[in-house]
């Protein structure tokens, strides 16, 4: 059975508290929980937008771009919109 990452206690001020419990209560869950899933969701968005924007200057530096109207027009034919 893989094993559960340790926790560490953190102290965090917010105003968002009354939302935090409204959310817990509707979804019959602790504050906790709540307060995890945010910082788990946050934390895996923001390493993938880093990592694709690491990805993205890698490939400028590399001469691997297209002109900012070719994507454009290739954006328009995709989803049938007239440039």
């Amino acid at each position: 059975m893989p094993q559960r990452p340790t926790t560490e206690p953190i102290t965090i001020r917010t105003a968002k508290v009354q939302e935090i419990d409204a959310l817990a209560h509707a979804m019959d869950r602790s504050r906790n929980y709540i307060v995890n899933q945010a910082i788990e969701q946050y934390l895996e968005a923001n390493v993938w937008q880093m990592e694709r924007i690491s990805a993205g200057i890698a490939a400028a530096r590399e001469g691997k771009v297209l002109p900012a109207d070719d994507v454009f027009a290739a954006i328009a034919a995709k989803h049938g919109w007239s440039r």
